[in-house]
């Protein structure tokens, strides 16, 4: 993995078989099949079902001869990620999705989460494909072999990951770009694997290792919205568009980049773009504090900015979508799984949080109410509720500025998934709808990354520039103001003001 890798790849929507680029028409050239991807739905199942039997079979032996069960759990947690590794698709991208969201959460017993620390190698690398395989799905998708519509094309990946590789090239103008091409047959497989029942059914056990208090949040319906999310990845057409119209809004702002995409060289399974070098999360979190405080700032804003401006965001906040770089500024990568959400669902988001944080309790259980977060029938007690939510908005009620930590990262998954403790008879009368379940994952995401960079900034202060229209406080936030003021794409509804 290089400092200038352009992400890991991210899964999408079946799409139409290849289209042609918008340089040319295509050669009728049949697609390539990558050796190995085992497409069948018991064959894709196999390993994960396989390794999932021998944990299962191994903890009640350890029970029974005295063993310590961690080591079970630590040789169970090696067999998933290496089974996800090799799957490709849904099976890879789940270990991935798994593997932050449980970020510094607790394991089974209490313990360290060894599926976590197993799972965290997914996040980078993968198997790339074999020499030759990548420059035939070049010419298969844009009718011509890379060395005749580019001026260089690097045949060793850059990076590798759940779907396809990228590839480094240059155009006959210049320009320095990225190939990412997907692996032939994947998006097959993924097909296959979000009909296969045995599969979802081993994944709502990696679900439940992973995260074995889930509260009311039913596991097979996290499942189900991960698959959702995952089976709108397959074409890259859809990633393209996304892409563009995150990097449309954002041309040209103070700390926020987003690549441009190369249509003239992208099609449903060739997404070409331009090169972005940057430092790696890995390395990011050992830079010195100032620098992590401004990459914190700018990820902070671009969520919630993205959220309460665009009313959309990329539903997979994975750590390898985000280069950093020595000026502060943050590229953001991979936009094949964007949620777009609805202007009623992000005042409902932003009226909970005013609600919350002014200490009103019943408005705050109406809301719970008015999107099915709570029953009328059985209701969370108000007070109860509202000193759950003033919790997980920690960063926000603490005195200014507020420092995010892995602890408090770790906390906030237990907070929301975990039926035990001071919360426990709220959370066990709450339920999350499938509409906000990416919400979950966005805040839970972002806190982790927040809580590895240990950033620091004056976050109520940043909510209050988009909720109650104030002026900003930080010197990102000067900056930030009037780039927003010149976007009318970034017009949205202070409290008040809808």
């Amino acid at each position: 993995m290089t400092e200038s890798d352009q992400g890991p790849d991210k899964p999408a929507q079946p799409g139409q078989p290849g289209q042609p680029g918008q340089h040319g028409g295509r050669r009728r050239v049949p697609r390539p099949q990558a050796k190995g991807l085992r497409i069948g739905r018991l064959a894709r199942a196999a390993p994960l079902v396989a390794a999932t039997g021998r944990t299962a079979g191994e903890t009640v032996v350890a029970a029974l001869r005295g063993r310590d069960r961690s080591e079970v759990h630590a040789r169970s947690a090696e067999r998933y990620a290496e089974a996800l590794g090799r799957s490709r698709g849904v099976l890879m991208k789940a270990g991935q999705i798994l593997s932050f969201v449980s970020l510094g959460a607790p394991g089974p017993g209490g313990g360290p989460n060894v599926y976590q620390a197993a799972l965290t190698r997914l996040q980078d690398d993968a198997p790339p494909m074999e020499p030759g395989v990548a420059e035939a799905v070049v010419a298969a998708e844009l009718g011509a072999p890379p060395e005749e519509l580019f001026a260089h094309f690097e045949p060793v990946p850059m990076a590798a990951a759940s779907i396809g590789q990228v590839h480094a090239a240059r155009t006959k103008d210049g320009r320095e770009i990225v190939v990412k091409v997907q692996y032939p047959g994947v998006d097959q497989a993924i097909r296959a694997d979000l009909a296969n029942s045995e599969l979802l059914a081993t994944f709502f056990q990696l679900v439940r290792n992973m995260l074995p208090d889930l509260g009311r949040s039913d596991a097979k319906a996290l499942a189900r919205e991960v698959s959702e999310r995952i089976g709108e990845e397959i074409d890259y057409a859809t990633e393209a568009a996304n892409q563009q119209a995150f990097a449309d809004a954002y041309r040209d702002h103070p700390f926020i980049r987003i690549p441009e995409v190369l249509p003239e060289f992208s099609t449903p399974r060739v997404l070409t773009m331009t090169r972005s070098d940057g430092m790696r999360f890995a390395k990011a979190v050992t830079a010195e504090q100032d620098l992590r405080d401004r990459w914190g700032e700018a990820i902070y804003r671009f969520t919630l900015g993205s959220l309460r401006g665009l009313r959309m965001f990329n539903a997979d906040p994975h750590p390898g979508n985000y280069l950093f770089h020595d000026d502060g500024t943050v590229t953001f990568l991979d936009f094949g799984c964007v949620k777009r959400f609805t202007r009623h669902q992000v005042d409902w988001m932003r009226d909970s949080v005013t609600y919350s944080l002014a200490g009103d309790a019943e408005a705050l259980l109406r809301q719970q109410f008015s999107e099915g977060f709570a029953d009328r029938a059985d209701p969370p007690d108000a007070a109860s509720l509202l000193a759950w939510s003033r919790e997980s908005l920690k960063p926000l009620l603490s005195p200014q500025p507020f420092r995010y930590t892995p602890e408090f990262a770790a906390s906030l998954v237990d907070l929301e998934f975990s039926p035990v403790g001071g919360n426990a008879e709220t959370v066990k009368k709450m339920a999350l709808p499938p509409a906000y379940l990416t919400i979950s994952r966005i805040d839970l995401g972002m806190t982790s990354v927040l809580g590895a960079l240990g950033a620091t900034s004056d976050w109520e202060s940043i909510r209050r520039e988009w909720d109650c229209d104030e002026e900003p406080v930080t010197p990102m936030g000067q900056l930030d103001k009037p780039f927003r003021q010149a976007r009318p794409v970034f017009q949205h509804h202070p409290v008040g003001r809808d």
